[in-house]
Parts: structure tokens; sequence; C-alpha cells
């Protein structure tokens, strides 16, 4: 059943329709506030990702369409607090550039300044972060060298630190992006047609000097483009990218790149809501000197954003390919696709332990946690489809008396189904399965049921409506569902909802037990 089950796998999302046609998103995936780059024949992307750990994806492609995620630039957060989980804060926007034979990504980290790495190969190993300027809410930072050889960088702020947002400023920066050379100056203010201006990224092209922002919020707003002869300005404004009449709200946030084959393309993310920010690519070509995104279907001079549309002209097919979310757990590393909420413990997990792939060993919530809306130690990746399954098989013998492992979808509010080791009043064991839902303040056990077994298989099926309905096995063929209410998934601090697995020591001192997953398969929704 299992070798079937995995050489007949699907993807529960593919964009590439395998006849010359993409629809979108590329990604249905939290990849927050994208940013592209091509090289050669290479394109990489990079996003968001806050607090978890590793963070600052790598991912790469040929062809815009087809991804897999290659590397994190950052593999532990050298910054103090990150033992613990730093919901929303962390790795803001980043901008990824390849300038002077080496791959840069600036970030804004709102607590601390403007940051930096730095690598040869994106697939290597990265430098830093590295601090090019500190200072509460300055976000959003993007690099730019210019012909001459001066370089510059533009970055926007957040009101929550700064106490001023919608603006634009931009400062001269040493050549090797260590620092910044002055104070900068504001190059424009959005307050009046384009509040919540940010994530600005900066090109130049034919004489002109473009900065391409959002404005107007995450979930509503549209993409502006910014324009003049001069690094400073004043620059001129238009809108290219809006909703309109289509049904992809908030278009906007993303990187422009130009193809060999002269095509331009905009890469951008969608708020949508539990599935997080999820990523679109639009077609671009260029009117007077403005850019022009997406397809004008309702007349009134701005894009609407394309759902199926022909494929980038990169000059050849290549095969469909979509970033990894299962996991044999065969490997000598986790799969790319997972992250913890804080920086791991060696402690936490062993890859190739007894008869397993992949043992975690329990762990307690932080003490003063309520729930383990705090715990650092869950092992969680993002979303992948509207819809999907996620399977899990599971050995929970090794966990001692009250510990507890299973699947989790987590976001602000949260909902797992685990195995729990607990003792009868005759002293025997007794394996009992658990369905519960939480928040940061409480958790609630919604149902219960014994099971005869420390050994089964776990199951969460997501429906286009982010519900999510577990399920469980005993011999992974026939499945039986949780009688309890379904679960409504919702998002995180500025991230999708994400799901997992984990392994929860139910003391604080003593030891912990320990449950192994052979491995961890999505697919496209599966019947019970």
């Amino acid at each position: 059943m299992e070798s079937i089950e995995k050489m007949t796998r699907r993807e529960p999302w593919v964009s590439d329709q395998g006849d010359g046609t993409f629809i979108n998103p590329v990604l249905h995936a939290d990849y927050s506030d994208p940013d592209v780059i091509r090289v050669g024949d290479d394109f990489y992307m990079t996003a968001s990702s806050f607090g978890h750990i590793p963070g600052l994806p790598i991912l790469h492609s040929k062809d815009l369409i087809n991804w897999r995620i290659i590397n994190h630039a950052i593999q532990r957060m050298p910054l103090e607090g990150y033992e613990r989980p730093q919901h929303g804060n962390g790795v803001w926007a980043p901008s990824i550039r390849y300038h002077a034979g080496k791959y840069w990504i600036f970030y804004g980290d709102p607590d601390v300044g403007i940051m930096m790495c730095t690598a040869e190969d994106p697939a290597g190993q990265w430098s830093g972060p590295h601090l090019v300027q500190e200072g509460k809410g300055l976000i959003d930072p993007c690099p730019f060298w210019d012909d001459d050889g001066q370089a510059y960088l533009v970055h926007a702020f957040a009101r929550s630190r700064a106490g001023i947002k919608h603006i634009l400023r931009m400062c001269r920066m040493a050549p090797d992006g260590s620092r910044l050379l002055d104070e900068g100056q504001i190059i424009y203010d959005g307050t009046e047609h384009h509040p919540t201006m940010e994530g600005p990224k900066m090109y130049k092209r034919g004489g002109y000097y473009y900065i391409f922002a959002p404005a107007g919020g995450v979930a509503t707003g549209w993409q502006t483009i910014l324009r003049s002869k001069s690094v400073f300005g004043p620059y001129e404004d238009r809108i290219v990218l809006h909703q309109g009449d289509s049904p992809v709200n908030g278009p906007h946030q993303g990187g422009w790149v130009e193809l060999e084959s002269g095509e331009s393309w905009f890469m951008h993310f969608q708020d949508k809501d539990a599935y997080g920010r999820i990523v679109h690519l639009q077609p671009m070509h260029w009117e007077n000197d403005w850019p022009v995104m997406g397809e004008d279907r309702n007349g009134d001079g701005i894009g609407e954003p394309v759902m199926r549309y022909r494929k980038p002209d990169v000059g050849k097919n290549y095969p469909v390919e979509t970033p990894a979310a299962s996991d044999e757990f065969d490997a000598a590393e986790l799969g790319l696709q997972w992250q913890w909420q804080a920086n791991p413990k060696k402690e936490w997990y062993e890859l190739g332990a007894g008869s397993s792939d992949l043992r975690l060993n329990a762990q307690a919530k932080p003490h003063e946690a309520k729930t383990i809306y705090e715990a650092p130690h869950l092992l969680l990746q993002k979303f992948p489809a509207d819809t999907f399954s996620a399977t899990m098989k599971l050995d929970g013998n090794g966990l001692v008396e009250g510990d507890r492992a299973g699947i989790i979808v987590f976001g602000y509010s949260y909902a797992y189904l685990a195995l729990v080791r607990e003792v009868s009043q005759h002293g025997a064991t007794q394996w009992v399965l658990v369905q519960a839902d939480g928040n940061a303040e409480q958790e609630q056990e919604k149902w219960r049921l014994e099971v005869g077994s420390g050994a089964l298989y776990l199951r969460v099926t997501v429906d286009k409506q982010a519900g999510c309905t577990f399920a469980y096995s005993l011999d992974g063929d026939s499945y039986n569902s949780v009688q309890a209410p379904v679960f409504k998934a919702v998002e995180g601090h500025w991230v999708g909802a994400k799901m997992g697995l984990f392994a929860l020591h139910a003391g604080e001192g003593e030891k912990g037990g320990y449950a192994d997953a052979d491995w961890f398969r999505v697919t496209p929704p599966l019947a019970e």
C-alpha cells in the first residue's frame, strides 16, 4: 500500500498546464512579499520568513512557472530572543539582487534595522545577517547599483515601530552594501494618493529610474510605479495593476524580470487569508516608458491579473515541478519545506533513529506558555494548495505517560490530532486519540477515542474554505473521520496557516519520550 501510494502520488497544486499555458497562482503557498531576479537562464526568488527558522527561502526556476526550494539564506538567527517564537517579527520583505559576481539579499527587521546577506552560490552558504543600518521601523529595503558605480538603498517605514508610514526614503550606500552613507531624503510621500506605500523595488531602464511599490494595504491595494530621470526625484506615479473585475484582491508587491527573449514579467502576491500571500505571475510590457501589467479587460486603463496565460518564452520547455511538500525522511537532512518556530536544538529530533526515519523527541512547552502556541519545537510547513490532504505514519510507542504526538494545523488558532500515552486505573498503558483546538490563551479537547495501538496513521484534509477535517487509520488503508466540528484554519501573525507534526512532553523538568514519523505525504484531497 505504501509503495503504491508513493509511486502514484500527485501534487495538490500545479500551475503548469502542460499545454504551453499556466494558471495563477503559480505558487499557491505563503511566499509573501516575493522578489525575483534572472541570472543567465536561471531565476531565483526569495520571500519574507518572519520568525520561522530556517529563514529567507531561496527558490529556483528555469521558466518562472516551475519552482524548487533550494536553500535558506539564514540557517539560524544570530539575534537574541530566537530560542522562543517571534510571531510576526524577524525577516520582513526582502530584496534579492545579483551584482559584482555575488547574490545579495537585503531585508528589514522592524525591531533591529536593515540587514544584508550575500553568497557566491545561492544554493550554498550565505553570509550574515549583517547590520547595514540600525533603526526601528526601517523596512522593505532595496539596493540599487547605478551605471556610474554609485550605490543607493530605498526603503519604507513601519508605523508600529517608527511612528510614520506611507513614505519612501532614498539613501546613498557604500558600494559593498555594508553601510548607508547619509541620512537620505524622502523621495515620495504616498499619504494622499498611495497610502501605505511600502515594499519598493528599484530598477533602471531607458534613462529612467523606476520604483515599483505597492500601496493601499496588503489585502486591498494596488501596484504603483514611480518614475524619474533622477535617483532622488521628483517621481511621477501611475497605478498599473489592481483588482478591477478580477477575483484577485490586493495584487501588488513583487519583482520585475526581463527575459533573454525580451519579454517582461511581474511576480507578486495576493493575500488569501488562511492560505497566506500566494504568488502570481503577470505578463508585462512597456508603453511610453511605463510598464503595463496583466490585461485591461474592463477598459479603465489599469491592468488586472490574468488567471490563465501562455508560459514565458524562455526558449525551451522544462519539466513540471513544484516546491517539495511531502517528505519520506530518508535523507540526511529534513526537507527544505520544513521550518521551526524558533532556532532549533539538536535534542529536538533525529534522522535515521531506530526503525523510523524521523524521531521527534517530546519537548515540554515553555514554562510561561499557556498552550503550544508559544512552543518553539513545532515542525511546520506552508499550506501548498487550496485543498489537499496531509498524512503521516506515526509510531508513538516511545512516548512516556502523558506525552502526545501528532499532526497539527497552526495559525492564530490551531488544531491537532494526537496520540496520547496514558495509564489506566489498573496501571496498564492505554492509547488515546485526541483532537484539540487552541490559541495563545487556552486549549480545549474536542474529541477523544481509546485505540488499541501506539502505531497508526493520522491525516488532515483541507477544503477550499480552509476547513480542516482530521482522520485516523490503524492499517493505512481504511480511514475514519474524527467526529468533531470541522476546524477552520486561520492565518498567523503576517503569515498563512501552516501544518506539520509535533511531539509534546507533559512534564517540565523530567525527560520526555519520543515519537517516530516514518513519512509525511501531501497529496490532492483523499476520500476517507
